[in-house]
């Protein structure tokens, strides 16, 4: 028994992002239209048909903007929390009844032999939350849309054997940019986005044994670029004595193409 995963599409522009088991085959987010979901789904071989369901981290549009369409025509259970939904029920169209539950933040959730721990981010939503993944002894983190990442995030997601990790911007790409400065101090904030520096600060603290892979995503097409990011985090993990491509490795992620799946086995 094993569990698989594959960020489909990961950037200012969308995001979506696959979780699977034996039993339960989930997508957390749907910021992409529906044509787009089944075209990334497509490229590592998974069928929209076999979803059991969508988990929602919050209601910005980069991740819930296929989300109706999506839950419709597959007729998918939707999951997140209360006021999640009350934030984006005007903009996912119509569900029936019985496509809607909650998951409320900080609560664990079975998805038969997949468990999902739910946890608050600090973002400019209504109750945003990301989720960690357990199966077999075996730890998946999602964690990006935070301004910081705080002590308690960190204690969630510790020692998970990957990451899928917020490193949206360059802080000095970003302020000689192009964006307005209520724009660039709404990303540098407490309820914006982690930078780069700040990505590899935090994951120095949580990376453990367990873990064998980091994946960097949600990356500012403006204010980013995937060399400059894994540079930057790969210099500043080093720099702190964790040495990467001996154990762990580091990947980038992409708005319009799928990572490969890869397979957490149990041994």
């Amino acid at each position: 028994m094993s569990m698989h995963f594959s960020v489909l599409a990961s950037g200012s522009t969308g995001n979506a992002f696959y979780i699977g088991t034996e039993k339960q085959k989930l997508l957390v987010d749907a910021g992409l239209s529906g044509k787009q979901l089944e075209r990334v789904m497509s490229q590592v071989d998974l069928d929209p048909n076999d979803l059991n369901g969508i988990l929602v981290t919050h209601e910005h549009s980069d991740h819930i903007k296929g989300l109706g369409i999506l839950a419709r025509r597959y007729n998918l259970p939707i999951y997140a929390n209360e006021k999640t939904w009350k934030a984006m029920e005007g903009h996912i169209g119509k569900l029936t009844i019985d496509q809607k539950f909650d998951f409320s933040m900080e609560t664990v959730k079975a998805f038969e032999d997949l468990e999902v721990e739910s946890f608050g981010v600090s973002h400019d939503a209504a109750e945003p939350m990301f989720y960690v993944f357990r199966h077999n002894g075996k730890k998946v983190a999602l964690v990006t849309d935070t301004g910081y990442v705080s002590e308690r995030i960190k204690k969630t997601v510790e020692d998970a054997d990957a990451y899928i990790f917020e490193s949206n911007h360059d802080v000095e790409m970003l302020r000689m940019g192009r964006y307005p400065w209520n724009v660039k101090r709404r990303i540098l904030g407490d309820k914006g986005h982690v930078s780069n520096e700040d990505s590899a600060l935090a994951l120095t603290d949580i990376i453990g044994n367990s873990t064998k892979r980091i994946y960097l995503a949600h990356l500012s097409q403006d204010n980013n670029m995937k060399d400059l990011a894994r540079m930057s985090v790969g210099n500043m993990l080093t720099e702190r004595g964790i040495p990467l491509g001996d154990t762990i490795d580091l990947f980038d992620t992409d708005p319009n193409h799928a990572t490969p799946i890869y397979t957490l086995n149990d041994v």
